[in-house]
């Protein structure tokens, strides 16, 4: 069969299931199967596919009409231009954090030490990394099968560029990372939040993505987050804010005098964690709101 029919099936089956990227995910999960990139549907759409291929791509969209997303099906999503491999307990990248990221890029200078909370696949940290230099990086996550995704995520990611020389075996495995953390070197720790940092190891820079959905909301959420995300990085217990008092309540004893914090937020909670900052003494405090008109990212300088 031919690679544009096979495509074609693949957009009408998605609909019919109601899938709303349909063309979208029929063309991602024909190039995994297939091993091809996006522009072979339009150069070569004669392309024959063969019989295993086609097994392969039914099967996927079997899948994907129980609602199990697309990157858990994969194993892998794109964030800010770098393919990130994702588990069942990580939460899914999402284009949104990526405005996080391009916020702390604008604070973020050559030799910096960046913190992570609620790291995950390392998403954040790894990209804020990657497009900077000489940083160093600690990332924690109560999840130590999250952090498998991240420590091979930055061995991948984050490996030396022949033509700059940057990050050279920077990642690190789980047990080594109480090392102190230097320029170039990125360090992820299974603990709770700040619990068994290093002593006195103070940061630059703190960003989080924490789990922010208030816990009766969770029950309302697209069967792709609610079913298969993991809970722990969606519940933010009954208000949606437990994570925010709790990570501004000890981040003064973790910066830098005039380190900057970082926080993704929902639409509605940007007041809750501007009054959270300024009532633990952080100024230029601000809610940014993202490319689509909402609060998105809450920052402030301690």
């Amino acid at each position: 069969m031919r690679y544009d029919e096979v495509y074609q099936k693949g957009v009408q089956k998605l609909k019919d299931g109601g899938i709303a990227e349909a063309k979208l995910e029929a063309a991602i999960f024909l190039e995994e199967v297939c091993h091809t990139s996006r522009s072979d549907l339009y150069a070569h759409p004669e392309r024959e596919v063969s019989e295993e291929e086609y097994n392969n791509y039914v099967n996927y969209l079997k899948i994907r009409l129980t609602r199990k997303p697309l990157q858990a099906i994969i194993g892998k999503q794109n964030f800010m231009g770098m393919e990130f491999y994702v588990n069942p307990s990580t939460l899914i990248p999402r284009q949104d954090t990526e405005f996080l990221v391009e916020c702390v890029l604008e604070e973020l200078h050559d030799g910096m030490h960046i913190l992570d909370l609620c790291t995950g696949s390392g998403c954040i940290l790894i990209s804020l990394m990657r497009y900077s230099n000489h940083c160093g990086g600690v990332g924690t996550d109560i999840s130590e099968e999250a952090l498998t995704a991240a420590v091979e995520n930055a061995e991948r990611l984050l490996q030396k560029d022949p033509e700059n020389g940057q990050f050279d075996d920077v990642a690190v495995s789980l047990e080594e990372a109480l090392k102190p953390t230097t320029e170039d070197s990125v360090q992820f720790l299974c603990t709770d939040l700040f619990t068994d940092l290093p002593d006195k190891e103070k940061f630059d820079i703190i960003v989080s993505n924490p789990p922010y959905i208030a816990t009766a909301e969770i029950a309302k959420l697209e069967p792709e987050v609610k079913d298969y995300d993991p809970i722990a990085a969606l519940d933010g217990g009954e208000s949606g804010l437990d994570f925010y008092e709790r990570i501004i309540d000890e981040a003064g004893n973790h910066l830098v005098k005039g380190g900057w914090i970082y926080f993704e937020i929902g639409y509605d909670q940007g007041e809750a964690v501007k009054e959270m900052l300024i009532a633990k003494g952080f100024c230029d405090v601000e809610v940014r709101k993202d490319y689509a008109g909402r609060d998105r990212v809450a920052l402030g300088r301690y």
